[in-house]
């Protein structure tokens, strides 16, 4: 891949990463536990642990961000430093965003097929976090759709260097 499409995603990403931080912070701002608990009569553990998922994916995003924008104000583009910070990116935020590690919720693999969104929650949870994954799910899907090709095109790499 060439500096100019490699630099190009870079700033796609950037920008991706500043519009979902925003996000995360105004949701995570004006939500608390309580709200959840009012809203919804859900387990307070699990709705704890989606919040705690949703504080790491915002301190993986705005890293990633701060990443991207050291990058690209460099005075000279680093196509390997784009490259590695975006494979990074693609497990931190994009992976993390549809499949977490604790589990909190998961990604229906069929959703593809019917046109539905893919992230399900293992119990019922209040309309605002429905609200903001169907937000920023379609915006996921995109990067990691574009970003795919570091995860694959990463591992060649490691192989053929062994």
């Amino acid at each position: 891949m060439g500096n100019s499409i490699v630099e190009s995603q870079m700033e796609d990403v950037q920008q991706f990463l500043s519009n979902t931080v925003s996000t995360f912070e105004n949701f995570l701002n004006e939500t608390t536990l309580s709200v959840l608990k009012e809203e919804g009569q859900g387990d307070e553990r699990y709705y704890k642990s989606i919040l705690s998922n949703l504080r790491k994916l915002l301190v993986f995003c705005e890293e990633g961000h701060e990443a991207c924008r050291i990058i690209l104000m460099s005075d000279q583009f680093q196509r390997g430093a784009a490259e590695q910070t975006l494979y990074k990116l693609y497990h931190h935020c994009i992976e993390e965003f549809f499949s977490p590690k604790n589990d909190a919720w998961y990604e229906n693999s069929r959703s593809a097929y019917t046109g539905k969104n893919s992230i399900r929650f293992h119990h019922e949870v209040p309309v605002r976090l429905e609200n903001l994954f169907r937000g920023l799910e379609s915006d996921f899907q995109k990067i990691r759709e574009e970003l795919e090709y570091y995860e694959t095109d990463y591992r060649t790499k490691m192989m053929q260097s062994k």
